[in-house]
């Protein structure tokens, strides 16, 4: 079996560290800047009725499904991470650069969501809610932009998610397109 090659070690860990700085450090600009969700000025309008920044605090995960599941949804995380991990550098699919670059863009979401799933930003509720009282630790996904489509919203989102998204969608591509290349080349190589 040939090893993986040094430099898939570097993208990796370049894209998943480099997609963390930016996913943590614009949600911690975002929420100085604006501050918790509800507070007056936690929307700011780029283009009215269309795009804003908006603070959001997402207690489940993809559009809000299994809310109040946040240690469900860190030991996912942490299982995904080590299966990716486990995946690229054991199982060898880093010697392809597609999936090293989708893997990490996926890598980067996990660690950033993961990072707030478990309250490391600090925060507490400051307004009492069915769930929390004031004072209580937030252990949920910060999110800040959002989209409108018309009337209706796009579920708040963060880098994290776009990574995710990004990461999902390369492999798609890979697995469908490009999977599809290779195996047309190699029936047309048996014919």
């Amino acid at each position: 079996m040939k090893a993986v090659p040094a430099s898939r070690y570097i993208v990796f860990a370049i894209i998943a560290f480099g997609g963390l700085y930016a996913d943590l450090s614009t949600k911690s600009a975002m929420f100085r800047w604006l501050g918790m969700p509800g507070q007056p000025g936690s929307t700011h309008w780029v283009v009215p009725q269309v795009f804003a920044f908006q603070t959001s605090l997402n207690e489940g995960a993809l559009f809000g499904l299994g809310l109040g599941m946040a240690k469900v949804f860190a030991l996912l995380s942490v299982a995904a991470a080590l299966a990716i991990l486990w995946w690229l550098f054991v199982a060898g699919a880093a010697k392809q650069w597609l999936l090293t670059v989708a893997l990490g863009g996926i890598m980067a979401g996990i660690l950033g969501n993961l990072y707030d799933r478990i309250g490391m930003p600090g925060l507490i509720w400051n307004y009492p809610n069915s769930l929390h009282k004031d004072g209580d630790p937030v252990f949920a996904v910060r999110d800040w932009i959002l989209v409108m489509f018309g009337n209706w919203p796009w579920p708040n989102f963060n880098v994290a998610d776009s990574l995710l998204v990004c990461g999902a969608a390369l492999l798609v591509y890979q697995a469908f397109v490009q999977g599809d290349a290779k195996a047309t080349g190699s029936n047309a190589l048996q014919s």
